[in-house]
């Protein structure tokens, strides 16, 4: 499944202006109360609030990212797009594959594996004598002949066999342990990959079902409690918990978008490339 969804909320605190301007007028005409005026002025306090700390979440951010990029931590970073659903570009089956083929952490370890078989191969070498071929120049002085002398030597290792096997088996030894290390990495990083993997698959559902039907049913709801309200069919209760439900709708879509571009992140973390 792949989605690519942009989004765009309402306003800031432009419903809830709307919502005191008619609790105003109909509390002006008598339809209404001066506890609905209230109701609304309170709630756009809470937005104004939450504005507020998001603001300086956002400040913080900023820092946190400047200090990453070693840039001063006063720099702008300007204005972030719409935050959009990057779709997979591998399956499941191929994302397992590139674990083995291009994770860095698995890479490294398979080097560990070549130096262990290295390290046999040169401990199984010193169970052979070392053979050493010279060759010197002579000079007959009775004869007034140049000749040769070639000398062949042998050193046989001392205790031989013995600390030769011991030096085989050791090397075995770190062969083996590297290959359990090759081996418990690898499987940590499936596991992790079909975590994130299933992170992702989850947040593109919700994500479609959040975008494709809660937030335009929220809205239709809204829409129909304003002018239900309007018209005193409704009372301010209902069109307040008409608009909480559509923020919570909508603040969820974003968290799903992010924890989605946060999992496919962790995924290119892991095997190296673009997942």
């Amino acid at each position: 499944m792949s989605i690519s969804t942009r989004f765009s909320s309402p306003g800031g605190d432009s419903i809830p202006k709307n919502f005191e301007k008619t609790a105003k007028a109909r509390y002006m005409v008598g339809q209404g109360t001066q506890q609905d005026v209230f109701r609304a002025q309170t709630e756009i306090s809470r937005v104004l609030q939450r504005l507020a700390i998001l603001e300086l979440q956002g400040i913080s951010l900023r820092a946190e990212i400047n200090r990453i990029l070693r840039r001063p931590s006063t720099d702008l970073l300007g204005i972030p797009g719409e935050i959009q659903v990057t779709p997979l570009e591998h399956g499941p089956a191929e994302l397992q594959a590139l674990v083995e083929q291009t994770a860095p952490l698995l890479r490294a370890q398979v080097k560990g594996v070549e130096r262990g078989e290295k390290a046999i191969a040169l401990a199984r070498r010193e169970y052979f004598p070392d053979f050493e071929l010279s060759a010197l120049g002579l000079r007959n002085e009775t004869m007034h002949r140049d000749g040769y002398q070639v000398m062949l030597s042998v050193r046989v290792p001392l205790y031989y066999a013995t600390k030769q096997r011991y030096g085989v088996k050791e090397a075995v030894a770190g062969k083996g342990a590297a290959v359990q290390d090759w081996w418990a990495i690898k499987q940590e990083l499936s596991a992790r990959v079909q975590d994130n993997l299933a992170r992702t698959q989850r947040a593109e559902e919700l994500v479609k079902l959040l975008s494709d039907a809660l937030i335009p049913q929220a809205r239709l709801t809204l829409a129909s409690a304003q002018a239900s309200y309007a018209v005193g069919k409704v009372d301010f209760l209902t069109l307040l918990n008409s608009l909480l439900t559509l923020q919570d709708n909508e603040i969820e879509l974003h968290g799903e978008m992010t924890e989605h571009e946060k999992a496919l992140a962790r995924l290119e973390e892991i095997i190296g490339e673009r997942p």
